[in-house]
């Protein structure tokens, strides 16, 4: 077990409308609440238990937001104007996973070093 939680944004109708709404190719094929979240980013964060992610998420929901956002349109003018909390949680639904079993052996390293 490693001490850490799991973080997974799940996109909401209005993500998913923005997605396709604001796709500058058309021949992407359609997002759909079927295949939105079908390859979704894990956030590994560091709270005590599930309690705990509200406070986590009320402190970081800005970066989150933007961070989903690049993942699909780097292009910022794409992007929505509002990114309140209001709009977060408009846009997403959280799941906090707090058991999170390393079944593999040897360090877990950065990629990007």
């Amino acid at each position: 077990m490693i001490n850490r939680a799991a973080v997974i944004l799940r996109y909401k109708e209005p993500f998913i409308k923005w997605i396709n709404e604001s796709d500058p190719y058309d021949d992407n094929p359609e997002i759909t609440s079927g295949n939105a979240s079908d390859d979704s980013t894990v956030y590994l964060v560091s709270v005590e238990d599930g309690e705990n992610i509200a406070e986590w998420i009320s402190s970081n929901y800005e970066a989150l937001f933007e961070n989903e956002l690049e993942d699909w349109y780097t292009d910022e003018s794409l992007w929505p104007k509002k990114r309140d909390r209001k709009a977060f949680d408009a846009w997403f639904d959280v799941e906090c996973h707090t058991v999170i079993l390393d079944t593999l052996e040897g360090p877990i390293r950065d990629n990007e070093e």
